[in-house]
């Protein structure tokens, strides 16, 4: 098939273009050519998706098989794609984010949630909110129709190349050594899915002409926090490095060392009605069409090797948080933060 993806240059744009490229398929790529180098074997087109001359000039004199749009943060992107695309590929698939809706964290979400509103002809630049990808959403559906649309709403994304710092920061973490903060109840169980079983599930679908909506992260159950940090630790750890439980009323507690869930430790969910749902999202409608998650030792091991192979890059701030300059949010505590919170342990 002849596909174009909208980014293709970093973490899951990357993972699709490898994905597709294996299966043989003739893969074009547009993007600003800053986030990365796009692989060899695609054809790169350089552009700002935000302008409609850039995209009039990506048209000319083409068209594909399927669109896959995984850079889509902004309504008035997803709207300005979809129409210049819709007379020069047969599909789109988008891919939002289960952040869209608008039950997502306190209660169970299945494909028929409902979304968050957000119109699809929402004006551009707006400032980072959940709401924006069920505008994409809509925008694309506006131009493409239900029939020839497929929404990918992902789960949180891990694996080689991460470009948000999470599963990064952990295995950095543990490589330092020493008592690491482990936060919470080890038994919470975790919903995350590596960015290849992610892009081969969207291009299975893609390939098969399919429609509509899928919820696409791994099962509940699958993992604990528990499992996840040792993991890290044997993967990435130090000699020394030590776990140090410290439940969640601890660590919340009123004060300068009160911590951010999710951002300071990241991936930490403290037991909360605001967090009670945030690994319990239905799966169940990926897994019947096909969606394989392995097994998230693979995943740690795998991007651990691609941390140690690429060297040093500077994306951990003066706080020692990671994650893209202009990323919305910064992930890590900051390290002296976390020892007096150890010390307090005694």
């Amino acid at each position: 098939m002849k596909i174009l993806l909208l980014g293709g240059s970093s973490f899951l744009g990357r993972a699709y273009a490898a994905e597709a490229l294996a299966r043989d398929h003739h893969v074009t790529t547009f993007n600003r050519g800053r986030s990365g180098g796009d692989l060899p074997g695609v054809d790169a087109v350089r552009g700002d998706r935000d302008s409609a001359e850039d995209l009039a000039r990506l048209v000319d004199g083409r068209s594909w098989d399927a669109v896959v749009d995984t850079s889509a943060q902004q309504p008035a992107q997803a709207a300005l794609s979809a129409r210049l695309l819709r007379d020069r590929a047969a599909h789109y698939t988008v891919v939002s984010s289960v952040h869209a809706h608008a039950d997502w964290a306190v209660q169970v979400i299945t494909e028929d949630s409902p979304l968050l509103p957000c119109p699809a002809d929402t004006p551009p630049d707006q400032p980072f909110g959940r709401e924006l990808k069920a505008g994409c959403e809509r925008a694309v559906l506006r131009h493409f129709g239900t029939e020839r649309t497929l929404v990918l709403s992902s789960g949180l994304l891990v694996g080689p190349y991460e470009i948000g710092g999470r599963l990064p920061w952990w295995l950095e973490r543990m490589a330092r050594g020493g008592r690491v903060l482990a936060p919470g109840d080890p038994g919470r169980t975790m919903q995350v899915i590596d960015v290849r079983d992610f892009a081969a599930f969207g291009l299975d679908r893609l390939t098969a002409g399919a429609a509509g909506r899928f919820l696409t992260t791994a099962p509940p159950g699958l993992l604990t926090f528990g499992q996840w940090l040792e993991t890290c630790r044997q993967v990435a750890g130090a000699p020394d490095t030590e776990l140090v439980w410290v439940d969640d009323a601890a660590l919340l507690a009123e004060g300068p060392d009160q911590v951010a869930p999710w951002l300071e430790l990241p991936f930490w969910a403290p037991d909360l009605p605001d967090w009670a749902h945030v690994w319990q999202v239905d799966s169940s409608r990926a897994r019947a069409a096909g969606l394989r998650c392995r097994p998230f030792a693979e995943t740690a091991r795998d991007t651990w090797e691609w941390l140690r192979t690429r060297g040093p890059v500077d994306d951990t701030d003066a706080e020692g948080r990671k994650g893209r300059p202009d990323a919305a949010f910064r992930q890590g505590i900051e390290p002296a933060k976390e020892q007096r919170l150890l010390a307090g342990l005694g």
